[in-house]
């Protein structure tokens, strides 16, 4: 994700507006789930200024933070003095709709030590598969296997369901992994492993096309997330023309003749007259000059555009980042465009 995740966590970057823990946080609550451990690395003090305690979200949030990097299993583990039971763990960049109330009762009734939501995709190759048995009680795991290995098309989804035997096999201070180490390990010993495949949406925003792509399906009403998005917003009083699928936060001005066309602006932004942004997401505090074009692009905070520039599909510019008038960034033969 960078350069947008130098001065950004990750796991609060915004997605329409919202930072994106918040919808997370939203469907735990949903599923009653009201008591959260928030296991932290990156830039820990940011995610915290931004969630607080949890209250405004309805939730209760704890923080740890790792002191050196300790993987995925490890960061569970560095929770430990907080959980005294079965434990719900998430990625911190995936977005789904998952039913939490039927894994957690699926988990219950099998009995089982560890639970991994799984999901379908349609090229198993780029992932590590996760094979299951007829009952649903998984038998392997494979990573990233060749076009004859394949045997099956669903992957780990990211989250879990977790009993407190299982922090007994992660090694304290270590970086451990979920997925080479804990469960692989829990196989080898002979312990309930079952899998719940899900139909739901599922993503993971790790990248900049699955993050354009997360605003995509909300603006365009493909997945309808669990917090209350903001109103789609009308021309108001200048003569500017924004479709029903964008989303402006507060604050935003837009100049006469402009067009906007599912995108989100962030608070602060300022469009000039005759601008046109299409596909677009803008981050707080972005001023775009008269005669603009952005195609697909992803802008940080506080970047400026000039007057008649042209900003193509694919490019991400970093925070701060300035384009002067009548320029063209072009991502053109490439995945992306870096600024």
């Amino acid at each position: 994700m960078r350069p947008l995740t130098l001065a950004m966590p990750k796991p609060v970057v915004p997605v329409v507006n919202i930072p994106f823990l918040t919808y997370q946080l939203a469907l735990l609550r949903q599923h009653g789930i009201s008591e959260i451990v928030l296991s932290l690395g990156y830039q820990p003090r940011k995610i915290e200024a931004v969630l607080g305690d949890g209250s405004r979200l309805g939730v209760k949030i704890h923080y740890v933070v790792e002191q050196s990097p300790l993987g995925t299993g490890g960061a569970y583990k560095n929770a430990e003095a907080l959980l005294d039971g079965p434990t719900v763990v998430f990625n911190g960049d995936i977005l789904c709709d998952l039913d939490l109330t039927a894994v957690v009762e699926q988990h219950r009734l099998r009995r089982a030590t560890a639970t991994l939501v799984l999901k379908r995709v349609e090229n198993p190759s780029a992932y590590g598969l996760v094979e299951t048995a007829a009952e649903g009680r998984i038998t392997r795991f494979l990573e990233k296997p060749s076009a004859d290995e394949i045997t099956c098309n669903t992957i780990n989804a990211g989250t879990y369901v977790l009993e407190p035997e299982v922090l007994a096999v992660i090694p304290s201070g270590e970086n451990y992994s979920f997925e080479r180490g804990v469960f692989p390990g829990l196989l080898l010993n002979l312990r309930p492993v079952y899998a719940y495949v899900s139909e739901g949406y599922w993503i993971d925003i790790g990248t900049p096309q699955k993050y354009m792509q997360v605003h995509q399906d909300i603006l365009q009403r493909r997945f309808r997330p669990p917090v209350e998005m903001p109103a789609a917003v009308s021309h108001g009083p200048t003569r500017a023309m924004i479709d029903t699928t964008s989303r402006l936060a507060f604050g935003v001005t837009v100049g006469d003749g402009s067009k906007i066309q599912s995108s989100s602006i962030g608070e602060r932004c300022s469009i000039g007259s005759n601008v046109v942004i299409e596909g677009c997401i803008l981050w707080p505090g972005v001023s775009v000059g008269d005669n603009a074009r952005l195609v697909g692009c992803i802008v940080g905070t506080d970047c400026q555009i000039g007057r008649n520039a042209v900003i193509s599909r694919g490019t991400v510019l970093g925070d701060r980042s300035t384009v002067t008038d009548y320029s063209l960034l072009s991502s053109e033969g490439t995945s992306r465009s870096y600024v």
